[in-house]
């Protein structure tokens, strides 16, 4: 057994490099397992300025000053924050509390199409399941509204942690922004000066990730919006609610499109009804997602680590439930780093892939 543990561990952590990464994976891991809640807007800021580094060399291959760069830059993302702060969210949230309030009578509309289809297919639905998906349903409508009492009673934590959102995401942003090679000199500072292997992590997750989360932003922005100006064009009701969620479900491959797709087929079709527009407005909704990706993924990710289904899936189910929706959020980007990691681990023996 010893001998095992002794082969393993020369194979893989023979090099004072390959020690070196792994204390630093270890120290991150715990840093965000016991701080992650108190340093979120510290995190948020520093990837709200990473993918703001595109605009940034964009801006300096017109010869633009780096200050005059980063000004404009940070206006645009002020702009945009500002935007979603006062015009997108309070739009989606008002619509969300009329969803609630209006989730009983849907519930009941709901029941009463399924008490037809036992008439239509009697032999593939029987009165028994029929009554079940009705208990599913009444219980699921019970666990929402108690969601949301108890929300409604614990506002007040959340509307501190919004405040401090709204005053420290934005400082924090230009700060970085404005000292990005400062702050980069410093931590590079406590790292040897010899370091091929991590310099290499490095550049590779900078190429990766830089094409991953600004292509993702992109992605959401354009989905949001034409789903939005779609939606608004047929009348459906919850348009900007809707459109929110198509726009975030490209953030989760796969899970994303199915999660989002089921409540606009259900809203759809209890607006219009078994009709023509409820099938227009389909047609419409399955071209967009189909454009989606058929076009603007390869588009926007042109140059991304290409992962197995299996593993987005596995890391979506894995960092969301340890970290909520912040682990939903970045499972492809950890997902990511953990692939170049294990690519370029130093080992003694040629390992293939």
């Amino acid at each position: 057994m010893l001998e095992v543990v002794r082969g393993w561990f020369n194979r893989f952590l023979a090099e004072e490099e390959a020690m070196l990464l792994g204390l630093l994976l270890i120290t991150f891991a715990l840093v965000i397992i016991t701080m992650g809640a108190i340093l979120a807007p510290l995190l948020t800021g520093i990837v709200l300025s990473y993918v703001m580094q595109g605009s940034i060399k964009f801006l300096h291959r017109y010869r633009l000053p780096n200050g005059v760069a980063i000004g404009c830059t940070f206006m645009l993302f002020l702009g945009a924050f500002i935007g979603l702060l006062f015009f997108v969210i309070p739009r989606v949230w008002r619509q969300l509390r009329r969803l609630f309030t209006e989730l009983p009578e849907m519930v009941t509309k709901t029941q009463g199409v399924l008490a037809q289809l036992p008439e239509h297919y009697p032999n593939l639905i029987s009165e028994g399941l029929i009554r079940s998906w009705g208990e599913m349903l009444n219980s699921e409508v019970g666990d929402m509204g108690q969601w949301l009492l108890s929300f409604s009673i614990s506002q007040l934590p959340l509307v501190v942690s919004a405040v401090v959102y709204i005053v420290l995401v934005p400082l924090l942003v230009l700060f970085i922004l404005k000292d990005r090679e400062l702050l980069i000199k410093w931590c590079v500072s406590f790292l040897p000066k010899e370091r091929p292997l991590l310099n290499q992590i490095a550049t590779e997750m900078d190429v990766q990730m830089a094409n991953y989360i600004r292509g993702k932003v992109v992605e959401i922005f354009i989905m949001g919006l034409i789903t939005y100006f779609i939606f608004l064009i047929f009348g459906l009701d919850y348009a900007a609610l809707l459109a929110f969620l198509v726009g975030l479900s490209v953030i989760v491959p796969y899970l994303g499109i199915v999660a989002v797709t089921l409540p606009v087929i259900i809203i759809a079709y209890l607006q219009f009804g078994w009709g023509e527009q409820f099938f227009q407005l389909l047609a419409w909704y399955t071209l967009i997602q189909g454009l989606d990706g058929v076009v603007l993924v390869p588009l926007l990710f042109s140059e991304a680590v290409n992962l197995h289904p299996i593993a987005i899936i596995t890391a979506v189910l894995v960092f969301g439930s340890w970290w909520g929706i912040w682990g939903v959020f970045f499972a492809i980007p950890l997902a990511i780093f953990l692939k170049v990691i294990l690519s370029s681990w130093p080992s003694t023996v040629e390992v293939s892939e």
